[in-house]
Order: C-alpha cells, then sequence, then structure tokens
C-alpha cells in the first residue's frame, strides 16, 4: 500500500473473520516491522506469538479487571486510567459495571495474538525522576507495535493496540514465562478486519499543533 493510505486506514480492528493469519505472512509483518526505531538502536523489543486459544482465553480474562474499571470511569464521564486527574469512581461501582466485550474478546477471538514486551535493561528511562508517570521508555517499543500494525494493514489485515493486560503484568508475564527484566508494553490481536474502515475520525492538525508555544497560533490552518 501507500505509505499514508496505510496511515490513514490503519484503525483499531476488534472484529476477524475465520480466515487464518499464516506463520508466512506473519513472518513478512514482523520482518517489516523490525526496522522500527528503538532507543541507541538497542532492540530491546520481544514479541509473543500466541496462537494456542487457552492462551487467548487467559490474556483475555487478564484484561478484564482494568476492563471494568475502564468502563466504569468512562460511563462517570471520565477519562480512564489517568494519572492526573483523580477518579471519584467507587470500588462499588466497579465491581457493578458490565464490562464492553470489545475490550477482552478480541484477544479470545482473533487467529493471532501478539504480546509485545521490552527489555528494561536497556531502555532510557530518561523521566525516571520526575514526578509524574514514566512515559520516555516507551519511545524504544511503542513504534515496533505501530510498525506491526501498519505492516498487518499493508497484508489487507488489521489489529488492535490494546493494554488491558497489562493491569495484571505479574500473572501475564508468568502465563507467557517472561523474566523480571522484560515489560509487558502491548497485546495486539491480529486477524482479518469484518469490515475494512477508510474513513477514520480524527481531530485536525490545527487542533493540536501550535508555532513556537503551547498558546502559540494554531499550526496547520
Amino acid at each position: 500500500m501507500e505509505l499514508y493510505d496505510a496511515m490513514r486506514t490503519a484503525f483499531a480492528a476488534r472484529e476477524f473473520t475465520p480466515d487464518p493469519v499464516t506463520d508466512e505472512v506473519l513472518t513478512r509483518i514482523l520482518e517489516n516491522a523490525r526496522f522500527a526505531p528503538s532507543g541507541g538502536n538497542r532492540q530491546g523489543g520481544h514479541v509473543i506469538v500466541v496462537r494456542e486459544q487457552s492462551t487467548k482465553d487467559a490474556l483475555s480474562e487478564l484484561a478484564r479487571p482494568a476492563a471494568q474499571r475502564y468502563a466504569a470511569q468512562t460511563a462517570a464521564g471520565e477519562n480512564p486510567w489517568n494519572t492526573f486527574v483523580p477518579s471519584q469512581v467507587t470500588a462499588e461501582t466497579i465491581a457493578a459495571t458490565a464490562i464492553p466485550p470489545g475490550l477482552t474478546e478480541p484477544v479470545r477471538r482473533a487467529p493471532v495474538v501478539l504480546v509485545v514486551c521490552v527489555d528494561l535493561r536497556v531502555v532510557a528511562s530518561i523521566d525516571q525522576h520526575l514526578p509524574r508517570v514514566g512515559i520516555a521508555s516507551g519511545a524504544s517499543i511503542y513504534p515496533l507495535a505501530w510498525n506491526i500494525l501498519l505492516a498487518a494493514r499493508n497484508e489487507g489485515l488489521g489489529g488492535v493496540l490494546t493494554t488491558m493486560p497489562i493491569a495484571e503484568e505479574a500473572r501475564v508475564k508468568a502465563l507467557l514465562h517472561l523474566p523480571d527484566y522484560m515489560a509487558v508494553c502491548a497485546v495486539i490481536p491480529i486477524g482479518k478486519p469484518v469490515k475494512q474502515l477508510r474513513k477514520l475520525k480524527r481531530r485536525p492538525v490545527s487542533a493540536f499543533a501550535h508555532r513556537e508555544r503551547w498558546d502559540g497560533e494554531a499550526f496547520g490552518g
């Protein structure tokens, strides 16, 4: 595909046909995705390819606690799981909230699931001493995750970058036999989308880009 077309149509696919994703196609996806940048080119990314249904089921179940809180906060008009504005949603409300299938079931139903991890021994956590949640380490792994999704789109496939299971990382690591120094960064179900979207809704450039300062002139007209 033409690059910009792939970028503008790689939507969050959560429903898949029964069509298989062959090892040949998946190898091609990873073969190209591996050229993603990483800090110092240390390439700390690692991908676990999950096809066994029992493992997919387990990952889906591990997503449920975070998904339930996500749904409860969303219903309350909050931005879920953010670390800046304290949540007003009670534990009782969370426990009583139904979990939307789209937050857990894609992992269970996709032909293949990729668990993307990073080696914490090689990432540069530049913001580790700042009084906020760490972000910088993601620069060494999320380009790989996005390259996987772009490559999947090029193959006529789709997927979604999910993070719900990360709230239960210790159990995910035990399930997949990950060593202590590996962090779980994304769980990506991959398959052929039931429907390929081509018109995605996004803010215009002028809504998120400004000249010179936060309060500067909007960039991009």
